[in-house]
């Protein structure tokens, strides 16, 4: 049997020492994010979700946050059958962690404001999933415990700093509203992940890529449909559905270039409409099953039911489905219309 041997550990086993090769700073979901990256390759992961995004500001003075991506390496030499993989010590953003073999990880500490992100070489090959199932969860974990947000699985549109909340489970057409809604001059500011501050109802996110289906193209003429596809990816969730990955920095879309105020709540329906309008007025006592159905993950968050009953204030609606996509985002922009008219008046009766 072979015999344990303790030998004695490194000047710098966790490499606490070892400077970050690269840095990256965005301003988003309200606060002020360094990135530490250990590679090139983590860099651009980096790079791609967060460069050149408008910045989202929620409070005179925002917070600041670190997150750290390390490369897990391989162990050296052929692996034994008697004994299993050693333990590599990791450190970055002030923790000190030991992976064993060659994982991939997140560590978050929202009271640190800060996150280490493990990504192994087999991790690395794909890099859509490093950015959405590590960087952007310590992301979206970060800014929403820190500064206690409500996070939604949601999109938001707008019109001059007034939003309209759009719910819905995936695949209702949020992303698909979405689309048309950029294409028509709308603001966007998130497709499926919105954070919210109770107080002022106010919401954040990031308005970096819009993931629809080919086939929802169809309604598109011809230089729309091209403007869409040229320069975006094609990517496969862990669904095994594929979509194309619309980076919407590269056109000329209307990003919200600041948080929006909330003033409608609009669920999606597949019921068609017929000959009735589209938007449906939905009372309070439904908004607030609908969002307890569809919020599962948030319903459990501090700051759930103070955001509750303040949205409970806003006008709700379900929107279902028109002859085609316009049609629903004209009764959007007139919701978003009526909203900024009722701002104005309230505030002309304030004075």
């Amino acid at each position: 049997m072979p015999r344990a041997v303790v030998s004695e550990p490194a000047a710098d086993p966790f490499g606490e020492r070892r400077r970050p090769a690269f840095t990256a700073h965005a301003q988003l979901l309200g606060g002020r994010f360094r990135f530490e990256c250990e590679t090139p390759a983590l860099l651009r992961i980096v790079q791609a979700a967060y460069a050149h995004l408008p910045a989202q500001r929620l409070a005179r003075r925002a917070p600041r946050f670190v997150v750290r991506l390390v490369q897990v390496r391989a162990p050296r030499g052929p692996a034994k059958r008697y004994e299993p993989a050693p333990v590599t010590a990791l450190a970055g953003a002030g923790f000190l962690s030991g992976v064993v073999g060659a994982g991939s990880y997140v560590a978050i500490c929202p009271r640190r404001r800060a996150a280490l992100i493990a990504v192994s070489a087999a991790m690395l090959r794909f890099p859509y999933h490093v950015r959405y199932e590590l960087l952007e969860f310590a992301v979206y974990t970060l800014a929403a415990r820190a500064q206690h947000l409500v996070p939604l699985h949601a999109a938001c549109l707008g019109q001059g700093g007034t939003g309209a909340l759009i719910m819905g489970p995936s695949g209702s057409g949020k992303s698909t509203l979405s689309l048309h809604a950029l294409l028509s001059g709308l603001e966007f500011l998130a497709e499926d992940s919105v954070m919210v501050r109770p107080r002022g109802l106010r919401a954040t996110g990031v308005a970096n890529f819009l993931h629809v289906r080919p086939d929802s193209l169809y309604l598109l003429d011809s230089t729309e449909r091209a403007a869409v596809v040229a320069g975006a990816a094609t990517i496969r969730r862990r669904s095994g559905v594929r979509k194309l990955e619309v980076d919407l920095r590269r056109s000329r879309y209307r990003l919200a270039t600041a948080p929006l105020r909330l003033r409608a709540v609009v669920f999606l329906a597949a019921t068609p409409a017929g000959a009735r309008p589209l938007l449906l007025p939905l009372r309070k006592s439904q908004l607030r099953r609908r969002l307890a159905a569809g919020q599962r993950y948030a319903v459990h968050q501090p700051g759930w039911r103070d955001f509750v009953e303040r949205l409970a204030a806003l006008p709700a609606f379900e929107l279902r489905r028109g002859t085609d996509p316009h049609a629903g985002v004209e009764a959007l922009g007139a919701l978003l219309r009526a909203a900024r008219q009722r701002r104005r008046q309230s505030g002309r009766g304030g004075r």
